[in-house]
Order: C-alpha cells, then sequence, then structure tokens
C-alpha cells in the first residue's frame, strides 16, 4: 500500500512539474522574440532579454519614413508600426506590417481623419493591439474608428465609435493601445450616447474580439466638473480575487478598477481635477501612478503616488458618492505614499522595486517603490511629453521630446549616459526592444538600432494564474447593444457567467423568456419597436425610431439587451409631433426632449415653440457641449441628399455656428464670420465662401456629397433665404482627393460659451 502511495505521488507530482513546464513554455513561447504589449512582456516597460557581451550601434540598421508618436509591437518576426503621413486634406493615420528585420513593407491600410477636433499633427498617439491566438490585429484611431484586421491586413470589422457610439474628440488626439485578453478585446474613450449611458463619461468597451459583437461597456468614473480631458492610460490587466480585472487612469482625474469579464466597475481613487493619461503598474499589492494636473487636496499640481490595493474586491470599503456616480470610492487613507513629480502622459517603468520616470520638465527620476523617496535625479532634457522609458539587460532607454535618444546605465545614486543619440524629429514614441533591437518612433520616422552582443537569451515567465469559473450566477448577453434598421434581425448569443464574471459556459439563448423592459431607474420610460423570439430580436419592416430594452428570463438567470432602431430614408421631420410637457429649469417655458435614439441629443437639443412653430434648439445648460454634434441615423449610410432650416441666434458682433453632416462632411453656417464652410477636421480639410449670415433669419441649408469612380469626391452646399426659390447653383463645391463614401447625417451647432442658440427645423434626407 505504501508503494502504491508513493507511485501515486510520484506521478501526481510528475503531472504537476509537466504541467508547470507546460506554463513556462506557454509564456515563454509567448514573450520569447516578442513584443506585443506597448509596455512590453512584463506591462513594466522591462524586456526580458539578456545579452552577453553588449553594446549598440548608434547608427540605425534601418529607418522607415513614416511619422509617428507610439511605438511599435512584433509579434512572430512582423513588425506592426501605426503613423500618419501627408499634410492638409490628404493625411491619413496609417497602420503598416513590416519584416522584423529588414523593415521592409508587407502590407499597410490607411484612413482618413473626420469632424474630429484633433489639432497640431496630434495622430498615432498609441500602438496597435496584437492577439497573439488569431494574429489579428486591432487598431483605435485618434477619430474613432476602431477596426480588425486579420494578419494578411483583411478587415474583419469595424465600428465608427463616433457614429456608434457617441464617442466625442479632443485636441490631443490621444488614443492608446486595444487590450486584448482572452476573448476580449478593450477600447475607452470619453461617449456621450443615449439613455444611461447620454450624459458625457470616459468609457470603456468590451468587444468580443472575433466578431465585433459589444460584451459589455463600463462607466466606471464621473462627469463634469472632474471629467475635463480624454485619457490615453492603457489598461494594466491582472488576477485577482479570482477575478480578471484592469486598471487604469480616466479623463476624470481617477485611477479604476473594473472587472475585465463582465465590465462590472470595482473601485476608483480619485487623485486629481483633470485626466490621468499614464498608465499604471502594480507592484504586490500596491498600484503605482502619476499625474500632472491639479491635486485634490493641495494646489500643488501633479504627483507619483501608490495606492494599497483592497484584499477583498468584493468589499473593498469604498462607497459609492451619490452626487458623483462611477464606482465605489476607495477612502482617501488608500494611498500609501506619494512623491512630489509631475508628469501629464509619460508612464513610469518599474524594475525591481526601483521606479524610473522621465517627469515634464526633462528629468530622470529614480524612485524607491516601497515608499516613494526620490533615490536621485538626472536632467536629460528641457521637457518630455508622451515617451516613456524602457529597459532591457539592466540598461535604460529613454527618447526625450527634443529629439534625443538616452541611452544610461543606471546606478544606486546616478545613472551613467552610454549614448546620446540625435534623432530627426520629436521622441513622442517609447521604445520597443525585442530579439536584440530597440525600435523607437519620432515626428519624422520609424528607427531601427542594433545591439551588438555574442549570445541572447530569455528569462523564463511563469503563466499568470487564471480565474476559476464558479456557480452559474447570471447570464451574459452578446451583443448587448445592437442597432437596428426596419426589417433587420440579429442574433443574440448568451453565457453563463458566475459571481466574479467568469464565463462558465454558453447557455441556450432559445430558452429564455424575452419581454420589454423599463428599468425602475430609467428617467425615460420608453419601449423599443422591436421583437425577440428564440434570441433573435427583429424589427419590423414599420418599425418606428425607437430605443429601449429587452430582458431575458431563465428560471432565477436573467440577461439584458439595450438596443435603438434607426429608420432608413428618407427621414423627414419637422417636430410638430412632440408634445411639449416638461418644465425649463431657466426659461420657464415648456419644451420636449428630441428623439431618445438620436446619439447625445437629449443633453444637446430641446423641442421648444418658436413664432407658432415647433422647433429644435440647442441647449445652453451645459459648457461641455457648446460644440455639438448629433448622428441622427445609421453609420453605414451614403450617397443621400441632407437639407434643413436653420438659424443662428446673437447680434452683429456675437453669432453662433450651425451646419448638418454628410457623409463625414460639416457644411455649416458660420456666422461670427459670415461665410458657408465645408470642413471634415479644421485643420485638414477646411474651404469656405463668403455669406451673409443674418442673426434671427432662418435659412434653408442643402448639402450633397457625390462620388467618382476614382475615389475623390466633391462636396456641395447651398444655402438661401427660407421661403425664398431655390438657387439653381450650389452656394459652395470642394474637391476631395480621398472622399468619404459613407458616414452618417448628423446636426452640428457651436454656442460660444453657451450663449447663443442655434436653431434647425424641416430636416429632409433623401436619397439621391
Amino acid at each position: 500500500m505504501k508503494r502504491t502511495l508513493i507511485l501515486s505521488l510520484l506521478i501526481t507530482l510528475v503531472i504537476w512539474a509537466n504541467e508547470e513546464t507546460k506554463a513556462l513554455e506557454s509564456s515563454d513561447k509567448l514573450h520569447k522574440g516578442n513584443w506585443i504589449s506597448w509596455r512590453g512582456p512584463l506591462q513594466t516597460g522591462v524586456s526580458l532579454e539578456t545579452y552577453k557581451n553588449w553594446s549598440l550601434d548608434t547608427k540605425p540598421l534601418w529607418t522607415f519614413d513614416m511619422a509617428g508618436r507610439g511605438n511599435p509591437v512584433i509579434y512572430k518576426g512582423r513588425l506592426y508600426s501605426w503613423g500618419y503621413r501627408g499634410k492638409g486634406a490628404d493625411l491619413e493615420e496609417v497602420v503598416t506590417v513590416h519584416d522584423e528585420k529588414t523593415g521592409k513593407v508587407i502590407w499597410e491600410r490607411a484612413t482618413h481623419d473626420f469632424l474630429s477636433d484633433t489639432i497640431y499633427n496630434r495622430y498615432s498617439i498609441g500602438s496597435v493591439g496584437v492577439d497573439p491566438e488569431t494574429e489579428n490585429i486591432y487598431v483605435a484611431t485618434t477619430y474613432g474608428l476602431v477596426t480588425c484586421y486579420d494578419k494578411d491586413g483583411k478587415q474583419l470589422w469595424r465600428h465608427s465609435m463616433v457614429e456608434r457610439f457617441g464617442r466625442l474628440t479632443f485636441p490631443n488626439g490621444r488614443a492608446g493601445q486595444p487590450i486584448i485578453d482572452g476573448d476580449i478585446v478593450i477600447i475607452r474613450g470619453v461617449t456621450s450616447y443615449w439613455g444611461k449611458q447620454g450624459p458625457a463619461r470616459d468609457r470603456f468597451f468590451g468587444f468580443d474580439k472575433n466578431s465585433g459583437d459589444l460584451v459589455w461597456s463600463s462607466t466606471p468614473g464621473v462627469g463634469p466638473p472632474f471629467l475635463k480631458d480624454s485619457s490615453m492610460s492603457s489598461p494594466w490587466v491582472e488576477t485577482r480575487d479570482n477575478k480578471r480585472v484592469f486598471y487604469a487612469g480616466t479623463g476624470c482625474g481617477n485611477i479604476v478598477c473594473v472587472n475585465l469579464r463582465d465590465g462590472t466597475p470595482i473601485w476608483r481613487y480619485q487623485v486629481s481635477k483633470g485626466g490621468v493619461n499614464s498608465s499604471p503598474l502594480i507592484m504586490g499589492n500596491k498600484l503605482i501612478g502619476i499625474h500632472g494636473k491639479e491635486n485634490l487636496d493641495s494646489t500643488e499640481l501633479g504627483r507619483m503616488f501608490a495606492i494599497q490595493l483592497p484584499k477583498d474586491y468584493d468589499k473593498t470599503g469604498g462607497e459609492v458618492v451619490a452626487a458623483q456616480g462611477g464606482a465605489p470610492l476607495l477612502p482617501k487613507e488608500a494611498e500609501v505614499w506619494r512623491a512630489g513629480l509631475e508628469m501629464f502622459t509619460s508612464s513610469p517603468l518599474l524594475d525591481g522595486k526601483k521606479i524610473y520616470q522621465v517627469t515634464k520638465t526633462g528629468n530622470l527620476v529614480c524612485v524607491d517603490a516601497d515608499n516613494g523617496k526620490i533615490l536621485w535625479q538626472k536632467k536629460l532634457a528641457n521637457e518630455q511629453l508622451h515617451s516613456s522609458p524602457a529597459m532591457a539587460d539592466g540598461i535604460l532607454y529613454v527618447p526625450t521630446f527634443p529629439g534625443k535618444l538616452f541611452v544610461l546605465k543606471p546606478g544606486e545614486k546616478d545613472a551613467k549616459i552610454l549614448h546620446e543619440i540625435e534623432l530627426e524629429g520629436n521622441c513622442m514614441g517609447s521604445p520597443t526592444i525585442c530579439n536584440g533591437r530597440v525600435y523607437v518612433h519620432t515626428t519624422a520616422k520609424l528607427y531601427c538600432f542594433k545591439m551588438n552582443y555574442d549570445s541572447i537569451a530569455w528569462k523564463s515567465v511563469a503563466d499568470e494564474k487564471m480565474p476559476v469559473a464558479g456557480a452559474v450566477a447570471s447570464l451574459q448577453a452578446v451583443p448587448s447593444d445592437v442597432l437596428l434598421t426596419p426589417g433587420q434581425s440579429i442574433q443574440i448569443k448568451t453565457n453563463e457567467i458566475d459571481a466574479d464574471g467568469n464565463f462558465v459556459k454558453a447557455h441556450d439563448s432559445s430558452s429564455l423568456t424575452w419581454e420589454k423592459f423599463i428599468p425602475p431607474t430609467a428617467k425615460v420610460k420608453v419601449k423599443m419597436d422591436a421583437s425577440m423570439a428564440k434570441g433573435q430580436i427583429s424589427a419590423g419592416d414599420d418599425a418606428k425610431l425607437s430605443a429601449g430594452m429587452f430582458k431575458g428570463t431563465d428560471q432565477s438567470l436573467t440577461a439584458f439587451v439595450r438596443g435603438r432602431v434607426l429608420p432608413e430614408l428618407p427621414i423627414i421631420e419637422d417636430f410638430e409631433g412632440f408634445d411639449l410637457t416638461v418644465d425649463h429649469a431657466v426659461d420657464k417655458v415648456k419644451f420636449s426632449y428630441p428623439p431618445l435614439p438620436w446619439i447625445g441629443g437629449r443633453l444637446k437639443w430641446e423641442v421648444r415653440e418658436m413664432d407658432g412653430n415647433q422647433v429644435l434648439a440647442k441647449t445652453l445648460d451645459r459648457i461641455l457641449f457648446q460644440r455639438s454634434v448629433t448622428y441622427i441615423a445609421g453609420p453605414d449610410l451614403k450617397n443621400y441628399t441632407f437639407q434643413a432650416d436653420v438659424m443662428t441666434d446673437g447680434s452683429r458682433r456675437v453669432k453662433s455656428v450651425v451646419g448638418l453632416i454628410n457623409q463625414h462632411y460639416l457644411i455649416t453656417l458660420v456666422g461670427p464670420s459670415n461665410k458657408m464652410e465645408v470642413s471634415s477636421n479644421q485643420e485638414r480639410l477646411k474651404e469656405s465662401v463668403p455669406f451673409p449670415v443674418k442673426a434671427n433669419q432662418w435659412y434653408t441649408l442643402k448639402t450633397r456629397i457625390d462620388i467618382d469612380s476614382d475615389g475623390s469626391g466633391v462636396i456641395r452646399g447651398k444655402a438661401w433665404e427660407k421661403g425664398t426659390p431655390e438657387p439653381d447653383t450650389w452656394t459652395i463645391e470642394v474637391k476631395h482627393k480621398v472622399a468619404h463614401t459613407v458616414g452618417a447625417p448628423g446636426l452640428f451647432g457651436f454656442s460660444p460659451q453657451s450663449k447663443k442658440r442655434v436653431f434647425i427645423d424641416n430636416i429632409s434626407i433623401k436619397a439621391n
């Protein structure tokens, strides 16, 4: 019996050892020769590579003429870079796939900016995401296009986040990196959508990486006055308390923790009055981060900080602040140390228990990760922006904004500069270190530097412990948010998940009993004009413009689906059918909200009476929305004429701006400068002609886009005083070499400092 027990124990130990070896082999196989996260294999900025008799060639092995502000990623001998080229209306963001050894281009895909606020060529601030399982790649552009390509460049799916989910754009153009974990790809952005997601918040979206279906959306942060900016803080992913979670900074000044599998906000910690753009670090039970905005508890700008992570993620000790919303707020005592450092966007590097950070004034700082003590500082430049340091085999690679790459050997009290390499352009991209090469992207080109060594090796890293699924606690519907047009159907899948959000198994969607559902807390009691049968949601041929939810029940398990029904062409709206029953808080008049499915519409517009007619008027109670874009139909429409009556408010000196969006082009009557203008991005494509815009005068504005066989197009607009004959000729005609061929119709209004209204009436959208 003893022999049997010993033999059994030995077999068990051998199996365990084999499993551990497989885990190490699996992890080593993923990280050896690859750099798929912008912060490297450990998410810390540190490479696993070691070299014998190392030196660095300071002359580039090869370069690639493409401006960039992020860093490339590498997988299976392919280097994926993201950059931009061209000028003016021809500027484009480009995903390029290179042979890692030679830099030779294998394929590339370009997209063009549309209707964003991006200025000063602030493009490609981020990285491509690579899925090691499928080898598919993901890119989230500055202007909100999220695209999945296969390894050969075929587009598998795409979302226009601006038109589909109400993503807002900002002048800084920060995008970050899509994060892939399991079957989820995480995208982020400040959005103003509909219903509960109507208020502007910094949100995270979890998409099925294969289909592009939305699995979940999460709102862990808060809104104004803290929400002042976008954020490019890329999530740190780990397993904790049997949950797959991620941590990131937000545009509302929080560090947040979110369940990666189901999007549940777990906790937040407010550190500033503005956006947190740097990516955080996890060291044991501490989170380490840095920001450059005003602190909540002092007038000082910026700090590096460490937060003690909660022991139990089901009981974080935090409370939800009702007036703010978001995740439960951790107590102030969660901060265990802080250092007086200031940085907006560059992220820290963690090597053992030492943190290396470049501050906004160009100082390289070494910090003790245990207590926040600053060990030493070294001046490298006068300023620093996005670029973060990287490390391999104890050597630091630090690009600085003025255009230099510093190679340093850090010590206990200082760092020795080994090389100071002049680069063309500004350094905003962080280094990528892979297979004995160093890559740096500048605003002029991508550089590849070669290391010399006798041999190269990789440190082993064990597979990360993954959550273990427990008993089924609820159902997860995928997609969780649908967009339908009349006559369209979408099949809903349901997953069984446990209390920690972990996938248990697929569930038969047809076994659920589905019903239209109005949440008890909903401010708008509406239902979606659709039906659900056997897990398939359908809009009838005569389905009306609507939005709402469905609830599916199978015994004690439930699932929810949000959705909108948007009309096909033609679309006619004169606002006379709206009941003006809502009391206006300021003007003491009765008004009505615009249609709920219009993205962000209820916070930006209101229907009110004017001179015996009902018209759409821009709201003035939110300075965040003084410049408002609202999409009123689907993102796949094309080849249509969009016409409406429009009017600006104001005087000769101060007037508002009103316009229509047609297929990614904005055609406006610019009251302050008395002109008609066509634009797609104010710095890329903008042309205008004189047109006298009288305040408080109704005009009819008509727009049309015509695409030629070579891909070029002409944007046409005309305006005339309402009630007078339509002119035969177009007021403005603008040619675009690479024209936008598709895009949702939308409404535009700009009220300077939310002082002067914009009015719209008699909307007509018809196919050409």
